[in-house]
């Protein structure tokens, strides 16, 4: 198997006999004289392998082993040692070494130490895609991460999710109450039955109403036969109810009959049925804040607020990224049949230095279009496509400056922002700069 080496030693003749045995033997070699040089190739490139002298002009082996190990965990170390120097690669080895070598070393020894260490990370590689794999999806229904908000996350969950209370999920946009919800679904006793979502921002009210409840045949001029709601559709099941805050006042009061009586009637029946369901209900919106405004009811909000969690945004809880970016890549690279291994270590930097506004859900878009563009083993930070978004810089104000027209040029970008966050879908864009649906299809159409 081939891989990626980079030989440091501060003799040249030292380096060429290995670069050039190491080509032959089909790997791909840098080498480098001294501690600096190798920093600098590790900061540029990922190497599967790094075969190091332990005396150095400006350093030592020991402290370029350790760089190597916080900066490329995955990179395997061989260190060279001088005879009689056995002591030293010992101490080698219990810091993360692979292996070592005592100078001078038979080439074909190197070859096989080096054929077994380029192996050996193979078998931790996939040891660790499956258990990322498994991770996503299985547990609860992709939840990663290691910080201690998600954990409070998990917990809630496993506590309540054999409950019948109502849940709501609180959150930013993007931040994964869906996921959250399905994860409820899952581990609970309903997990057999449907899980149901409805987007209450995406629909008009007399859209919302007929896909909730459903209708008769006649209930109005479309209606040419009966239609079940989405609500019958969720009996036994799980109904999830997504950015529940932007129902209208009309609508929550037939909503809170629903969860009172446990009743439903389609629109134009005479009729109530009853119907089991359990419901989560989710919003990037201060409800408390909206009932204190008149805009949401306040006996709804309790109704649906029995328990409460909450997902904090991403830039809160950054030790998610990692894991969370390793799980994208296995996925997308299966899915894209494209041999990415993860990502370099500046690019690592930058999803960490990233304010993340659109959150999981961004970082994803983000790794699934890296992954989709990228052309080597390890995705590189140009591949991630993260310019800051400056608005306002060099503003010249005096003649010639025109307020509206700017002020139209901030909303072009935030928009196109937005539409670029969400893969193109309006309505999540719309959630995303926390207005209507309609609001947006006017923006999007001006000239």
């Amino acid at each position: 198997m081939s891989g990626s080496l980079l030989v440091v030693d501060d003799e040249p003749s030292i380096c060429d006999v290995l670069r050039l045995a190491l080509t032959r033997a089909g790997h791909r070699v840098k080498t480098a004289q001294t501690v600096a040089e190798a920093r600098t190739a590790m900061a540029e490139d990922v190497f599967n392998l790094l075969i190091t002298d332990l005396q150095l002009p400006d350093g030592d082996g020991i402290s370029l082993l350790q760089h190597a190990k916080t900066s490329s965990p995955d990179t395997a170390v061989i260190v060279l040692t001088a005879h009689g120097s056995a002591d030293t690669a010992v101490a080698a080895m219990r810091l993360g070494a692979h292996d070592y070598l005592t100078k001078p070393f038979d080439i074909d020894e190197l070859r096989i130490k080096v054929d077994q260490a380029i192996e050996g990370q193979r078998l931790l590689r996939e040891n660790r895609e499956l258990r990322a794999e498994v991770s996503y999806r299985q547990g609860l229904d992709g939840i990663v991460g290691t910080s201690k908000a998600i954990h409070v996350v998990v917990n809630r969950v496993k506590a309540v999710a054999d409950s019948t209370s109502t849940v709501l999920i609180l959150g930013e946009s993007g931040t994964g109450k869906e996921l959250v919800a399905r994860a409820l679904h899952r581990q609970s006793s309903r997990s057999r039955n449907s899980f149901v979502p409805v987007n209450c921002g995406a629909l008009t009210e007399t859209l919302l109403e007929s896909e909730l409840f459903g209708h008769v045949r006649g209930a109005f001029t479309d209606a040419h036969q009966a239609k079940a709601g989405l609500i019958e559709k969720a009996h036994q099941g799980t109904l999830f109810l997504d950015e529940v805050g932007e129902m209208s006042m009309a609508m929550q009061v037939k909503l809170l009959r629903v969860l009172q009586e446990r009743q439903v009637r389609r629109v134009g029946a005479s009729e109530e049925f009853p119907v089991d369901i359990r419901v989560v209900a989710a919003t990037n919106r201060d409800l408390a804040q909206m009932v204190q405004q008149g805009r949401f009811r306040e006996d709804l909000f309790y109704r649906i607020n029995v328990i409460p969690i909450m997902i904090p945004p991403l830039r809160e809880r950054t030790e998610d990224i990692p894991g969370l970016v390793e799980a994208f890549v296995v996925r997308f690279s299966k899915q894209l049949k494209k041999p990415i291994r993860g990502v370099s270590p500046e690019a690592m930097r930058a999803l960490l230095a990233h304010s993340w506004p659109g959150n999981v859900r961004e970082l994803e878009n983000t790794i699934e279009r890296a992954v989709t563009l990228e052309t080597s083993e390890f995705m590189g930070a140009e591949s991630l496509f993260l310019p800051p978004l400056t608005i306002g810089g060099g503003v010249v104000l005096g003649e010639g400056f025109c307020l509206p027209e700017h002020l139209g040029e901030i909303e072009k970008q935030l928009v196109q922002k937005a539409m670029t966050m969400a893969a193109g879908q309006r309505g999540e864009a719309a959630r995303l700069l926390g207005i209507k649906y309609r609001a947006l299809n006017h923006i999007l159409a001006k000239p």
